[in-house]
């Protein structure tokens, strides 16, 4: 990839901010002048998603990002996201607060090692998940998110042979739903894989009425002891609908901002991880977007994403049939 020469070595925009401006106006501000719009994954920081225009998991901010009148689209999220993003509107500047803001999973599956397992599986459909790079979006045929996985494996015929990349868990979870046999690769996410199911037994003995909300990226001990296994933006849902007054909720813990929010009489516990005391289990990459960066980004328009066009042309195909799929099925 290349980015503008401007991007400091640190990834991001690293201007000092005058003492005691309000940042959330002065964004507000930035946005209305330069006709942009701030995109937010459910796991940022509340306070990203305060000033955020949409708040959503990676197939409404793709859809989003495709449909929007806006010049500037901030992703205030991770660097497929960003990547995804420009993908879908080439025309427009898309800026990511800092270029640092990576992805485990994505990392968890490189190009070469990728395209090399390929060979070895000729005449399959590739279904690789949104959390990948746009390089390994061109080695693929539909790109799918948690919220659409299962659709998008049921849309192909039954005796379609598929690869599924790049998460071992998720790829497992679909391929017990459907009934189906993929060939999957070993990748992972570091945050949903570290979550304790000794510590999330803990705490459903001292909360015996929640019920357990894991995302289908856990592993799979997690996922047999839980109430609701969905997306994000599925289990916010299920939170809204569902009676319960108490949930354990396994998934990175910036959900808990739109679900307390939908839900201010609830209970919301993050379950916690292996090796830490701490009651939560943080993306450290999604915890890099700051409203400093926010601001300084939209301010000087840096860093911007910016993607070899060939690579751009190839990757809009599998993405657009996700989204064509998702679309006829009301997704």
């Amino acid at each position: 990839m290349i980015y503008k020469k401007e991007v400091e070595n640190t990834g991001f925009v690293s201007k000092k901010i005058p003492i005691n401006i309000d940042l959330k106006k002065e964004i507000q501000k930035l946005k209305d002048e330069k006709n942009a719009v701030i995109l937010a994954h459910f796991y940022q920081e509340d306070d990203i998603q305060e000033i955020a225009d949409f708040v959503g998991d990676s197939l409404k901010l793709a859809q989003i990002a495709q449909n929007n009148s806006a010049d500037i689209i901030v992703l205030a999220g991770v660097h497929f996201m960003a990547e995804t993003a420009k993908i879908l509107s080439p025309e427009k500047k898309v800026l990511l607060p800092d270029l640092n803001a990576g992805c485990s999973l994505a990392d968890s599956c490189p190009y070469d090692d990728f395209k090399a397992f390929l060979e070895q599986y000729p005449n399959h459909t590739v279904i690789s998940y949104v959390n990948t790079t746009a390089a390994i979006k061109t080695l693929t045929d539909i790109v799918c998110t948690s919220s659409n996985a299962q659709q998008i494996v049921e849309s192909l015929p039954p005796n379609e042979k598929i690869v599924f990349a790049p998460d071992r868990n998720l790829g497992a979870y679909i391929s017990k739903q459907t009934n189906r046999e993929m060939v999957i690769w070993d990748g992972a996410c570091m945050v949903h894989e570290e979550f304790s199911l000794e510590k999330l037994l803990l705490l459903k003995q001292q909360y015996p009425e929640a019920k357990v909300l894991a995302h289908p990226e856990c592993i799979e001990p997690i996922l047999l002891v839980s109430d609701f296994i969905g997306s994000t933006a599925n289990m916010l849902q299920f939170s809204k609908e569902d009676h319960a007054q108490t949930y354990i909720v396994v998934t990175e813990s910036g959900i808990l901002f739109k679900m307390r929010e939908a839900n201010p009489h609830k209970l919301f516990i993050p379950a916690p991880p292996n090796d830490s005391t701490c009651a939560c289990n943080d993306c450290e990459f999604m915890r890099l977007i700051t409203l400093e960066k926010v601001y300084n980004t939209l301010k000087y328009e840096l860093p911007e994403i910016i993607i070899d066009e060939d690579i751009m042309k190839k990757a809009y195909k599998p993405i657009e049939r996700m989204l064509t799929i998702s679309k006829e099925l009301g997704l």
